[in-house]
């Protein structure tokens, strides 16, 4: 309920004109490149961030590196209209073994997704910027429990009717995939219609993933940000007939 009523008390001094930064640390992501570095340096805030995502961009860092603002050509995203998952991940999702919920703990699951051996790009500095957006309404997650323990979760920034998935973990196997679809069930229940994965890798390939032109990309992020749509309500209720339709349309 806080975040909620946060969004609607602060989005709107947020996006006014008032606080639109007279520098921006990134160029049309038009005017560049297939690799899609549109920019280094500048601060990592909420209203840096919003600007950045509604702009077709987003941040990368490397611990003790400036902030890189990236907008890649292709663009890799999900399908959230017709988002299907195999027989396997159904029945994992029917079995019980996960309890799901929605913004409870922000915080740890970019905490949990940033815990990787290979590193991170999820720098303190990041986790930082990510929770003042949550707190703004913008940003949340899905965190998956068992036996009471944190487990997966993914999180992500919504604006209209465009979801910008940013990365999720897991601790128990298929723990974060099952995430995904309670996430996927809710956007489609809710009405948002751009899910951006940012770049197609092996993993959200088998998941659904694929690519299409920065310049296309663009077109879809303008019509999705124009939605008037909400990622409120929470309620897992709301969306329990769409996860229904994405359990009964599986594949081998």
């Amino acid at each position: 309920m806080l975040d909620w009523l946060m969004e609607f008390l602060y989005a709107p001094m947020i996006e006014s004109r008032d606080m639109v930064p007279r520098f921006l640390p990134w160029v049309d992501p038009e005017s560049v490149d297939d690799v899609g570095l549109v920019g280094v340096g500048g601060e990592l805030s909420p209203e840096i961030l919003l600007l950045a995502y509604r702009q077709g961009v987003f941040p990368m860092q490397e611990a003790g590196d400036p902030v890189c603002w990236w907008s890649p050509n292709p663009r890799g995203i999900f399908d959230i209209k017709t988002f299907t998952i195999s027989r396997r991940l159904a029945r994992t999702v029917r079995s019980g073994k996960f309890q799901i919920t929605f913004d409870e703990c922000f915080a740890e699951v970019v905490h949990g997704c940033s815990e990787r051996e290979e590193g991170t790009w999820i720098t303190p500095e990041m986790i930082e910027a990510y929770v003042g957006l949550h707190r703004l309404g913008y940003a949340h997650s899905v965190e998956v429990w068992s036996n009471g323990l944190l487990v997966g979760g993914v999180y992500g920034v919504a604006i209209g009717g465009f979801f910008a998935g940013e990365s999720m973990f897991y601790r128990v196997r298929d723990a974060s995939k099952v995430a995904l679809v309670h996430l996927f069930a809710h956007l489609r229940q809710r009405g948002f219609v751009l899910f951006d994965t940012q770049i197609v890798n092996d993993h959200t390939r088998t998941l659904g993933a694929y690519e299409i032109s920065r310049s296309e990309y663009l077109r879809w992020l303008r019509k999705a940000l124009d939605m008037s749509v909400s990622f409120y309500p929470l309620p897992l209720e709301a969306s329990s007939s769409v996860l229904e339709l994405i359990l009964g349309d599986v594949r081998d």
